[in-house]
């Protein structure tokens, strides 16, 4: 994650109503709506879609542990997580991954490192949660304060790592960080003279190997946060830099074509140069099927003490826009889905409130940053920035940030038979409206009547209940259930939704 003090270097450098039960097998926790995720979604243009063709709004965490043995299972990421997300009318987690843990030596993988991955993704797919695997990196390896590169693939000139000046001012004062970002975009050879992206390549072509059976793994994002390396400077414009796009799609493309030499199925999400999060453009176009777009969203005066002031909030509006504008220009150019990977790192609930509303605006699912602590790169002590403040223990009471949960737990659809064209939370009254059409996101024909869709009601939303007004659908979940379930009418060709508490 960069945020604030990342530009802030840069510049110094049915026709029914009611909620009445219809059917007893209707779902009374979200878990039970969800079931375990079926085995690959496909990006289609704005949505991901379920093996069914369904449209899926995904909210989420990221979790990532960056401390060895780089598993989250060591910290005690467990069932009672998974199911308090679920609680929460989460269907999603970005799973970090750390090159270092995966090739510890060239060409040697740790398949045990591995094994505990994949355990807690099926935890997660048991629970209904699909799984965004994530090769994580921050400051590229340890020996400049951050996390990612085995100790083999760190080529630095010999360049002593000063000054130490932590996560992410590094980025701009270390010199031998950058020569390193350098030699990884140059695919400069390792030490058994295999270039160091081919190195990459190969890795997450065994990742994605030994996950292919593996259920609930929606995506691969390829890397998290590119960072040009010297020629940073050239970025810092709204306009880009195409110069070091190019190493990037090259390097993405890369990527992407040896995991198709074994996984056919699984989307691939790249994503732009670290900057495209505070509003500078990217100009990727990496090319193949089932692919998505991988942003962040952070903002500008979140982490500066500005919180609540004019100054945060044009600084939000103006740069946050940018991102997003940026976004619905790559969606529309290339037609990959865009997914909102990260946001949040920051203890302003207005921060937070805007930008899940501003998602909602857009149609796009996200991933909050993050769900625990104990992360030694990112900008302010990562406690302030969790959810649950310590995964060890049960997700309850002094564990919780409850003010981050109000911002970030809000009503929207879960699986969609059709195509969403709107939802809508009023924070101030509690009321909850969304829409859709009974045609196919991808075009082919509508969905028949009887189609289900569910739609999250979190209880920390509508702990007294809720009532429900639907035009051409039925609802045939129980009363007050936090998983709204509405059947289509025969002959509706759009189905609306509001939800009011009670």
């Amino acid at each position: 994650m960069i945020s604030a003090v990342l530009l802030t270097a840069l510049a110094a450098a049915p026709g029914a109503s009611g909620s009445t039960a219809a059917t007893a097998a209707a779902p009374t926790h979200i878990s039970d709506a969800v079931a375990a995720p079926d085995p690959r979604p496909t990006p289609s243009g704005r949505f991901l879609l379920d093996p069914q063709g369904r449209a899926l709004v995904l909210h989420g965490v990221n979790m990532v542990y960056k401390l060895p043995p780089y598993a989250p299972d060591e910290i005690g990421f467990d069932a009672d997580d998974a199911q308090f997300l679920v609680d929460q009318g989460f269907t999603t987690v970005r799973l970090g991954l750390i090159w270092k843990a995966v090739e510890p030596e060239p060409g040697q993988y740790d398949d045990a490192y591995l094994s505990r991955i994949r355990a807690t993704t099926e935890l997660l797919a048991a629970h209904g949660i699909w799984v965004l695997l994530d090769f994580h990196q921050d400051l590229f390896h340890e020996r400049f304060q951050g996390e990612g590169a085995p100790d083999w693939a760190v080529q630095d000139d010999g360049l002593p790592a000063e000054p130490q000046l932590g996560f992410p001012y590094n980025y701009f004062g270390q010199l031998a960080l950058n020569r390193a970002f350098d030699h990884f975009w140059a695919n400069s050879p390792a030490p058994d003279g295999i270039g160091l992206q081919d190195h990459y390549a190969a890795a997450w072509a065994h990742v994605a190997s030994y996950f292919l059976a593996t259920p609930g793994v929606m995506g691969f994002d390829l890397f998290n946060e590119p960072w040009p390396g010297t020629s940073f400077p050239k970025c810092v414009n709204p306009l880009g830099c195409r110069g070091f796009d190019k190493k990037l799609q090259a390097f993405s493309q890369r990527v992407i074509d040896q995991i198709r030499t074994v996984d056919a199925r699984t989307p691939i999400f790249y994503e732009p140069h670290v900057l495209f999060n505070n509003g500078v453009r990217t100009s990727l176009t990496p090319r193949g099927p089932r692919l998505g777009f991988s942003f962040h969203d952070y903002c500008l005066t979140a982490d500066l003490g500005l919180e609540g002031t004019p100054v945060q909030d044009i600084s939000c509006n103006v740069f946050d826009n940018l991102v997003w504008a940026n976004t619905e220009a790559q969606l529309k150019r290339t037609g990959d889905t865009p997914l909102l990977t990260e946001f949040g790192a920051t203890t302003d609930t207005k921060v937070l409130t805007e930008m899940v509303d501003r998602a909602a605006e857009h149609r796009w699912g996200w991933q909050y940053w993050a769900y625990t602590g104990f992360d030694p790169t990112t900008t302010g002590p990562g406690d302030e920035q969790s959810l649950v403040r310590d995964p060890s223990q049960p997700p309850t009471g002094d564990n919780l940030d409850e003010a981050k949960l109000d911002a970030i737990v809000t009503p929207h659809p879960l699986v969609v038979s059709g195509t969403p064209t709107a939802w809508h939370f009023d924070r101030a009254t509690g009321e909850f409206t969304t829409s859709w059409t009974t045609k196919k996101v991808r075009g082919l024909g509508s969905f028949a009547a009887g189609s289900l869709t569910r739609i999250a009601l979190p209880t920390r939303v509508y702990d007294a209940g809720y009532d429900v007004t639907v035009t051409g659908g039925q609802v045939v979940s129980v009363a007050d259930a936090p998983v709204l379930v509405v059947r289509q009418q025969a002959g509706a060709s759009s189905i609306a939704v509001t939800v009011t508490p009670r």
